[in-house]
C-alpha cells in the first residue's frame, strides 16, 4: 500500500495507517456524501472501526491526527449483493479463504467494502462446502463478507443464462432447511424461480430472515405476484434472465415494477441493460433500485477467459460472452455503475452513491451499521474523483486500507 495518502498532525506520524486502526483521527479536506446530505467543510472523526462525529472542521481539536482527503469525494464504501469473482478468482471454482481474500483486495481497489459472495448453480454437496467456509470467515470478517448469496440452483432452465443445466433442479426440503439452518447471519440472499419453487419453502426462508429474489425466471405476472405474497422481496439482475414487460404479458419485469416495496437489483454496465433502461427503472423503483456488479475474474486482471457453467467465456470490449453469444456476468466496478448511472442515465451522483451503498444496505437488513457516514456507523470509506470516477483511497474498518499509489499526497502542518 502506498504511504502517500498521509495522517497530518502537529507531530510526525511514521506510521499512519497504524494510527487509523488504533486510535482517533478525523478525515478532513473532502465532500461528505453521508446518505442524507452533502457536507463541505466537515470532518469525520473515527476512532477504532467506528464513525465517532461528524463535525465543522473548524471544530476540531488542533492535536487531533487528520488525513488529508485532498478535496476528493467522500461516501460511504460500496456493498455489493452479487459478486460471482473478481482478481483472476472465481468463487464456484474455488470455495476458500484464499478465494474470499483475492476479492477482497481486488475489491478495495474499486471502494468495494463489502459484498456478498455469489455461488451460481451447482451441487449441493458446494453449496454445504459453501455455507460451511461462509459461517467460519465471518467469525473474523462480518463486516466485509455481509453472508452467502446463493444463485440457484432452484431457476427456470429456460432463463438459465449461463448457468450450467446440469445442476439446475427442484428445491427439496433437506437442502432448504440446511439453508435455514446456517440462518440469514451465513446465507444472506437467495435467487430462485418463484414459479418453480413451491411457496411453502419460499415462506420459510423469508421467515428464516434470508432475502428471496426473483431470477432466472419464466414468471408470469401473477406467478411473479404470487411470489412476493409468499416472501420473495427483491428481483436479481433487473430484465436479465426474466419473463419481460409486455402489452398483453406484464411478467415479472411489470411485477416488480408494480411493487414499491420489492428490491431489483440492476447491472449498469451497458451491456446487460440499457441506460434509458436503467434510467426508467429508477424513476419507477426510486429507493428500491441497487446496483450491483455480477463480477467475474477479469475485473482487476488482463484476463481474456474464464470458465463459468462449465462454458468458456471471453472477455472482450467490455463484455463477458460465450462463444454463443451469451452474457457470462459482468467486468464491472461499483464506482463504474455510478459513472454510468450519472453520465448516462441522468442519475445524480448523491443518488447514485445510494444505490450503491445506502439501498443495498437496506434490501438486506444491515443498514443500520452500514450504508452512511453516520456517528456509529463503520468507518468504510471510498474516496474518489467525482469527474473521473477514480478511486483514490479506500478506508477499511477504520483503517486505510489502499490509496492509489500515483498520487502526491503529502503530509501538511495541522
Amino acid at each position: 500500500m502506498s504511504s502517500e495518502f498521509a495522517i497530518q498532525s502537529s507531530a510526525e506520524l511514521s506510521a499512519p495507517t497504524a494510527v487509523a486502526g488504533q486510535r482517533r483521527y478525523a478525515l478532513t479536506h473532502c465532500t461528505l456524501y453521508t446518505g442524507n446530505q452533502i457536507l463541505e467543510n466537515h470532518a469525520l472523526v473515527i476512532e477504532g472501526i467506528r464513525i465517532v462525529d461528524l463535525v465543522p472542521e473548524a471544530q476540531l481539536s488542533p492535536v487531533l491526527p487528520r488525513l488529508d482527503g485532498q478535496g476528493w469525494a467522500a461516501a460511504p464504501g460500496f456493498i455489493d449483493l452479487q459478486l460471482n469473482g473478481c482478481g483472476g478468482v472465481m468463487f464456484n471454482d474455488a470455495i476458500t479463504a484464499d478465494t474470499l481474500e483475492t476479492m477482497h483486495r481486488t475489491n478495495l481497489r474499486s471502494g468495494t467494502t463489502s459484498f456478498l459472495p455469489t455461488l451460481i448453480t451447482t451441487t449441493d454437496a458446494a453449496m454445504v462446502e459453501a455455507i460451511a467456509l461462509v459461517t467460519e470467515y465471518r467469525r473474523q470478517f462480518p463486516h466485509r463478507v455481509l453472508g452467502l448469496h446463493l444463485e440457484g440452483p432452484y431457476l427456470n432452465p429456460s432463463r438459465s443464462g449461463i448457468h450450467n443445466k446440469a445442476y439446475i433442479r427442484s428445491a427439496d426440503r433437506a437442502m432448504v432447511n440446511h439453508i435455514v439452518q446456517a440462518g440469514p447471519e451465513v446465507v444472506k440472499l437467495v435467487t430462485l424461480a418463484p414459479e418453480r419453487v413451491a411457496p411453502e419453502y419460499i415462506q420459510q426462508l423469508a421467515k428464516a430472515g434470508i432475502v428471496v429474489s426473483a431470477g432466472h425466471t419464466e414468471a408470469s405476472f401473477e406467478a411473479a405476484l404470487a411470489g412476493f405474497e409468499a416472501g420473495v422481496s427483491m428481483v436479481t439482475h433487473l430484465f436479465n434472465a426474466m419473463s419481460p414487460w409486455q402489452g398483453r404479458s406484464p411478467g415479472l419485469v411489470g411485477a416488480v415494477f408494480s411493487q414499491a416495496k420489492v428490491y431489483a437489483g440492476i447491472i449498469a454496465d451497458g451491456h446487460h441493460v440499457h441506460y434509458g433502461s436503467v434510467g426508467l427503472a429508477h424513476q419507477i423503483k426510486q429507493d428500491h433500485l441497487v446496483l450491483v456488479t455480477d463480477a467475474t475474474p477479469p475485473v482487476g486482471t488482463t484476463l481474456e477467459s474464464f470458465m463459468i457453467g462449465g462454458q468458456q467465456v471471453f472477455y472482450r470490449d467490455g463484455r463477458c460472452v460465450s462463444a454463443d453469444g451469451t452474457l457470462g456476468g459482468a467486468a464491472l466496478t461499483l464506482i463504474d455503475a455510478v459513472g454510468n448511472c450519472v453520465r448516462h442515465a441522468g442519475i445524480s451522483l448523491a443518488e447514485a452513491l445510494r444505490m450503491a451503498t445506502l439501498y443495498p444496505a437496506r434490501s438486506i437488513a444491515i443498514d443500520h451499521d452500514l450504508g452512511l457516514l453516520s456517528v456509529g456507523y463503520q468507518a468504510n470509506i471510498t474516496l474518489f474523483d467525482p469527474a473521473t470516477f477514480m478511486v483514490k483511497g479506500v478506508i477499511d474498518q477504520g483503517v486505510l486500507a489502499w490509496d492509489s499509489a500515483d498520487l502526491d499526497l503529502s503530509s501538511r502542518t495541522a
